[in-house]
């Protein structure tokens, strides 16, 4: 290869690197991490001294600074926090002291604290696999995006606010009807995410071994959530059972949104606005009490639009919500249309107000519709 290509190949390999290096480094992006990232400081910060946000900085006492030290210090293992110590004592050494040893010590620190960034950083690069592998399992354990159970078609749509969230959607089938389960743990996270997989197990084995109504689902859900006595997590749900006979649809809402019904006989939508707390908010006598189950006459071509709070509080760079109105007067709109679409107009008018701020919470939505006719059981 001649020098004039080496030179060339030398120079195409420094752009690439350049390229990948400053990839997404635009202003507003750059803006908005440090903008998080300075959030994340100060909770750490209130943290660790103790106090609320916004007290007096005169009345904090400087010791509680060295709180925020010892519980930075805290997260390295004692192996990382004895080399860090020798970095920083090195480069004390270095400025205070002289000889051929003390200009060895400010090489041998840097050294160390790059070992110890790029130790901190493929370790948080293998934490970031085994979340990747958490989200593909908990992908796996959701409905498909489109099912369609004799004349009903349920289209649902699923993100979440970070690698893995809290909102549960479910189909269930059985010989009596099509169950229809949507749910919000409080939380976000891993945390919510291993709960929502909990709470799936418990409603797959209730309705397998009991084919309960929707409120007597609740009602064995909350016994189980609030078993535990330690347990301080809470989840607003909603459930619905269709039978398969054609029967008035069954309804429960604990805490929920609020579902939005699509009548085609009259063109209008309304609220389906049922008493119920959220489930582990209460012991189980006093949820049954104030848990009331609606029965609702779905005709075909009617639609159904079930969804998480995280949809209607979506944010913009404004800071506004997407809120309830905005969502009743879309689903209005398109509520005579087949599930499929009114889930792709939802979708694109969030991402159209959002313009492409960081979701707050998890966004779950589904739309069920049915036919007119009925449809040979098809999964997808």
């Amino acid at each position: 290869m001649s020098l004039k290509n080496e030179t060339r190949q030398a120079f195409r390999n420094t752009r690439s690197f350049y390229r990948e290096y400053t990839k997404g480094m635009t202003p507003e992006r750059i803006g908005k991490e440090f903008h998080d990232d300075s959030r994340r400081l100060m909770a750490l910060y209130y943290d660790a001294v103790g106090v609320r946000p916004g007290a007096s900085a005169e009345r904090q006492p400087p010791v509680r600074i060295f709180r925020l030290l010892s519980s930075l210090l805290l997260r390295l293992t004692p192996a990382r926090r004895l080399a860090l110590g020798f970095s920083f004592a090195g480069l004390v050494i270095h400025f205070v002291a002289t000889g051929p040893i003390a200009a060895l010590m400010l090489p041998l620190s840097i050294i160390t604290l790059i070992l110890l960034l790029l130790l901190e950083l493929l370790e948080k690069s293998d934490v970031m696999k085994e979340i990747d592998l958490a989200r593909d399992i908990q992908i796996s354990l959701l409905p498909g995006s489109n099912i369609r159970h004799k004349n009903l078609e349920f289209a649902s749509f699923a993100s979440t606010a970070s690698e893995v969230g809290g909102d549960y959607v479910d189909v269930i089938d059985t010989a009596e009807g099509a169950y229809y389960v949507i749910a919000d743990v409080s939380g976000k996270g891993l945390s919510a995410a291993l709960y929502m997989v909990r709470l799936q197990a418990l409603v797959h084995l209730i309705i397998e071994k009991l084919k309960p109504d929707p409120k007597e689902l609740f009602l064995h859900l909350n016994d189980y959530i609030k078993s535990g006595k330690k347990d301080k997590t809470f989840v607003t749900a909603c459930a619905a059972f269709f039978p398969a006979d054609g029967s008035p649809v069954k309804m429960c809402r604990a805490g929920h949104n609020p579902p939005l019904l699509y009548q085609s006989s009259r063109d209008i939508v309304s609220e389906l606005r049922s008493s119920g707390l959220a489930l582990g908010m209460t012991n189980t006598a006093v949820f049954g009490e104030n848990l009331k189950q609606l029965s609702i006459n779905m005709q075909p071509g009617d639609n159904l639009l079930f969804y998480t709070d995280g949809l209607t509080e979506a944010r913009n760079p404004d800071m506004e919500q997407y809120d309830d109105h905005r969502l009743r007067h879309l689903f209005e709109l398109y509520g005579s249309l087949n599930a499929t679409t009114i889930l792709k107009k939802i979708q694109i008018a969030v991402e159209e107000f959002i313009e492409g701020e960081k979701l707050v919470d998890d966004i779950t939505f589904t739309c069920v519709h049915m036919h007119p006719q009925k449809v040979k059981a098809l999964l997808k």
